[in-house]
């Protein structure tokens, strides 16, 4: 393996373990969060504009993710003490698109060392050596991953598009279905055709050909299943 070269994770397996110190103390992940989904995500660096509105954004809707049964937590290259001064000037002195007193209640990892960092393939060299990009792990309540998405630093995270993601990989394990481009909760979903089913027709779908066939799945029944805030 070539010195810069990274083991990534991957799709469908189990994340790699690791301890750390956090603004909440130590953990062990994925151990502590079984049973629970997560979003582990990384920043580039604390007391810098990007990244303060994305902790803001994390920090106004951490209940909302928490209602889907879904615990965050954050990672950058600073240290403990660095990360909590940075949350106290976020709160007693930030106030972004109506966010403010924002009390960040989830835990952001000490990574100095960037044992996670690169653990995760969140060093990027063509980005930076010394900074974690901004990358999102979706891992599901049996510590496997699910899916990922990765952003260079002069990018901030589309917030809606990481709660898509989340209700999506929710919505396919609690249904049994695939979901179109640009799905949202309400739209069509697709049903998956498999053998001898592609000759069938299932009930209530709608075929355009042999392989694509979508059915309703209205958002009210979503929210059944995985809580009213979908």
């Amino acid at each position: 393996m070539e010195k810069n070269e990274q083991q990534m994770p991957r799709l469908g397996e189990p994340v790699p373990a690791f301890e750390a110190m956090t603004t909440k103390g130590k953990i062990s992940f994925p151990d502590d969060y079984k049973g629970k989904w997560v979003i582990l995500f990384s920043h580039p660096a604390d007391f810098t504009p990007i990244c303060t509105t994305e902790i803001l954004t994390f920090g106004a809707h951490t209940e909302e993710f928490r209602a889907l049964n879904c615990e965050l937590v954050g990672l950058s290259v600073d240290s403990r003490n660095s990360h909590i001064a940075w949350l106290k000037t976020i709160r007693e002195k930030i106030e972004y698109k109506g966010m403010k007193d924002v009390k960040v209640g989830f835990p952001i990892i000490d990574d100095v060392a960037m044992k996670v960092a690169s653990l995760y393939g969140m060093i990027q060299p063509g980005e930076s050596q010394t900074a974690a990009v901004r990358a999102v792990f979706f891992v599901d309540p049996k510590g496997v991953l699910r899916a990922m998405i990765y952003y260079p630093l002069a990018l901030g995270r589309n917030f809606d598009e990481i709660r898509r993601v989340l209700v999506g990989l929710q919505t396919i394990d609690a249904f049994g279905i695939a979901l179109p481009a640009d799905w949202r909760p309400g739209d069509e979903v697709i049903v998956p055709m498999k053998g001898d089913d592609q000759e069938k027709v299932p009930e209530g779908a709608k075929c355009y050909d042999w392989f694509f066939c979508t059915k309703p799945l209205p958002k009210e029944e979503i929210g059944r299943k995985l809580g009213e805030k979908v």
